[in-house]
């Protein structure tokens, strides 16, 4: 008996609530073919119509590309969304990732064995008896119901999360080697569930990704440059102010170079998305010396940030003006220390200041939005940044915010340049 043919519609959009998961909407008589297609790869059902893809990995318009062109080959018809492909298209990596020797490629396949053990854990495949706080990250042992490895240690959460290289005949050899090893530390059960494993699971149930206290009010949307705004700025600063020359070796490129000759900044015209940096930024140690520090910003960065570090390096303050921290506090941003790095949110969670002690390259990040990984812009800055100029940045930040409830923050004594007085943002470039 010849089979049915495959007339099913799967349409793939991003989740509303919860980027990047992804929500599929099928349609025609074959969708049950198509579901149970779904299911196999991930999706989980949440109505009559629709299955959603949550993962603890953030990898699902990976996943899902991949699931599209399965279909297709079933002989069901597909449709991506516009934003969707964008993420599809995108190749972007996970900040500060521990194991930085990883192609991406491998780093898929560590963030897909994680999936699988959270999803062991959830099914109840994987019994996990006893936790502790191993300093760097969090640790378990647990058991399976059947196979091979049935006694193991886990290290790290989310996306991170592994066994160990060692497995246990027993149970019992298992909890006494993770006694001996983690002590006074050890928990009973299982550690409570990250932020992002309590959102993927509420997901998957076909429940708001967040709690009653966090939908009571939309997410706040960060603030972003619109289109045309860094051009503008650009031209107002070569218009206004002779103190910074203009080059433009290329035609994509625009440098502009400070008559101190130890400043320079270089702007790329073809910068977009919001990964693309538009901006580079660098101190000297005079005309022909060391580079200082460097900043890199990206094409969403708005535009008073741009403006608060060139007004800085045009006429840096003659008085320190604290460390940035200080400024944080007084504008009421979150703080939270990690094992190797300290982070402040703002109050409504739409913008992050972040230092890295120990790092070189990127020692301080501000960007936007509440997870890196998906900023919806960034600046980095490294090692070497005056602790003036990150106050300057962390005040204008602060400044940023709608809330008209903010405590005002400590005076900064930075001369404010007339050149640098806001640029209007009209009409973007064409070319």
């Amino acid at each position: 008996m010849p089979y049915a043919p495959a007339d099913a519609h799967v349409r793939f959009t991003l989740h509303p609530d919860h980027h990047p998961a992804v929500i599929a909407t099928t349609s025609r008589p074959t969708s049950d073919a198509a579901r149970s297609h779904l299911h196999d790869l991930g999706f989980r059902s949440t109505g009559p119509t629709t299955m959603v893809l949550a993962r603890i990995d953030r990898e699902e318009p990976y996943y899902t590309a991949k699931a599209a062109e399965q279909l297709r080959q079933y002989g069901f018809t597909t449709e991506i969304d516009p934003a969707l492909q964008e993420e599809i298209d995108t190749e972007w990596t996970w900040a500060n990732y521990p194991m930085p020797w990883c192609t991406r490629d491998e780093i898929r396949e560590v963030g897909a064995e994680a999936q699988r053990i959270h999803d062991d854990i959830a099914a109840g495949r994987l019994i996990i008896h006893l936790h502790a706080d191993g300093g760097q990250n969090t640790v378990a042992v647990g058991s399976y119901a059947t196979g091979v490895r049935r006694h193991v240690h886990l290290h790290s959460e989310n996306h991170l999360r592994q066994e160990t290289d060692i497995a246990f005949d027993t149970e019992a050899e298992a909890i006494a080697e993770f006694h001996r090893l983690y002590s006074v530390a050890v928990r009973p059960g299982p550690a409570p569930l990250t932020d992002l494993e309590q959102a993927v699971r509420q997901l998957l149930a076909g429940k708001p990704p967040a709690t009653t206290e966090q939908t009571s009010a939309p997410a706040a949307e960060p603030p972003v440059a619109e289109p045309g705004e860094h051009e503008a700025f650009l031209a107002a600063l070569f218009d206004k102010e002779r103190q910074w020359e203009k080059y433009r070796p290329f035609d994509e490129t625009t440098i502009a170079s400070h008559e101190s000759l130890t400043v320079r900044a270089e702007f790329d015209h073809e910068a977009r998305h919001r990964t693309d940096v538009a901006w580079t930024i660098a101190e000297y140690d005079g005309p022909v010396g060391e580079r200082l520090w460097q900043a890199t910003l990206t094409a969403g960065t708005p535009v008073p940030l741009i403006r608060a570090i060139l007004q800085y390096l045009d006429a840096p303050p003659l008085v320190s003006a604290g460390h940035p921290d200080d400024v944080l506090h007084d504008a009421a941003w979150h703080p939270a220390s990690h094992p190797a790095r300290t982070t402040w949110a703002a109050p409504d969670r739409t913008i992050v200041f972040e230092s890295t002690p120990h790092a070189v390259a990127d020692r301080w990040l501000l960007y936007g939005g509440e997870d890196l990984d998906r900023a919806a812009w960034t600046i980095r800055l490294s090692a070497g940044v005056p602790h003036t100029l990150l106050a300057q940045l962390a005040n204008t930040a602060a400044d940023l915010l709608p809330s008209p409830t903010r405590p005002t923050p400590r005076p900064l004594p930075t001369p404010i340049p007339q050149f640098l007085a806001a640029a209007p943002a009209q009409g973007a470039r064409s070319r």
